[in-house]
């Protein structure tokens, strides 16, 4: 690892105060899902879901208003701000991270849009450090995004329920050169090419554009040859995961699980969450489970420390996995050592 000192200054959060609950979500899946079902399989008693006005750019723009406000920090003295939100905006073939340098006064940050899923937040956290390691020049960088794929999902199409908990919401972190405190450590990254044509929305794109005839069925998520899918994530992604877990601790100065004080994972059915914990040899009181956000995309992993830290779960050299995993399929893995950081 490099010499240079990479530290968290700060996160921002913006959750739309709009919410489905369990009981309305079963409603829209005309019968196919009850509340409880919903709740004890899925994993979501609620989930924010963002209302027409509130865009993917707006709501990223609004947690780095929140980012800069919760740190006190100077727009001005932002280098450059990376857009880890979703491809799906208020305006397509724009740059969201032009969008955010306006919204917040960065007029000195050149900006960047990259794109990995529900894995972003992570590879953002990987690039933004590299990126100061790699470059004098670079002192502070706000990554920050939204997400709204729930405008994607059909409640009433079943071969899609496994994403039945995604909603809306954004974050932001402020990443500095030097920072004393909440030092970022390794990342590890695993892809699986096979699962590329497994998800996604199959009409939008050069591939299968809109036409009259597809209009009314454009905006739909779907799951292709599902059977293979699911026999590929059976096998492969508990692995996967661990092998990125671990890499990513080993990174960190050859850490392991024992070192680990929290997980920040993204959401998903609890006995999956309760297994992964149990891996690392943790509880459910070192970490927290999103029921009641559902799934925000690669905003999970900022939800769940923001969350954590209010609960008291986190502290002064709490080390902190992040856990992740997009379509496509990726899975994620970082570090990041919580508190004042210790000079060897």
């Amino acid at each position: 690892m490099s010499n240079t000192r990479v530290g968290v200054v700060g996160m921002g959060l913006y959750i739309p105060d709009n919410y489905w609950t369990s009981e309305y979500c079963a409603k829209l899946t005309d019968g196919r899902w009850t509340a409880k079902a919903i709740e004890e399989k899925l994993g979501f008693r609620r989930k924010p879901v963002a209302r027409s006005w509130e865009g993917t750019q707006y709501m990223g723009a609004q947690a780095a208003r929140d980012c800069l406000k919760n740190t006190g920090f100077d727009p001005l003295k932002i280098d450059a701000i990376v857009w880890v939100g979703e491809e799906w905006k208020e305006r397509l073939l724009t740059t969201s991270a032009l969008y955010v340098q306006r919204e917040v006064g960065a007029k000195n940050a050149w900006g960047v849009d990259i794109s990995n899923r529900c894995c972003t937040f992570i590879t953002g956290i990987k690039m933004a450090r590299d990126m100061i390691v790699a470059d004098p020049s670079i002192n502070t960088i706000l990554l920050c995004g939204g997400y709204r794929n729930n405008d994607f999902i059909q409640l009433t199409n079943p071969k899609v329920s496994m994403l039945y908990s995604i909603g809306s919401g954004a974050a932001a972190m402020l990443i500095k050169r030097g920072h004393p405190e909440n030092e970022i450590l390794g990342t590890h990254f695993v892809c699986d090419g096979s699962l590329f044509h497994t998800m996604g929305v199959p009409i939008g794109g050069t591939e299968t554009p809109i036409t009259h005839e597809n209009l009314d069925h454009w905006m739909n998520y779907e799951i292709s040859d599902g059977d293979f899918m699911k026999a590929r994530l059976n096998e492969v992604s508990m692995p996967n995961w661990f092998t990125c877990i671990d890499k990513s601790l080993e990174k960190s100065g050859g850490l392991t699980r024992k070192d680990v004080g929290y997980v920040a994972v993204t959401q998903f059915k609890r006995s999956m969450h309760n297994y992964m914990l149990g891996e690392y040899g943790l509880t459910e009181d070192n970490s927290t489970y999103l029921e009641d956000y559902g799934h925000v995309g690669q905003m999970d992993q900022v939800l769940s420390i923001t969350l954590g830290m209010q609960a008291g779960k986190i502290h002064d050299g709490t080390v902190i996995s992040l856990v992740g995993a997009g379509g496509g399929y990726i899975w994620a893995a970082g570090v990041i050592r919580w508190g004042k950081i210790k000079e060897k």
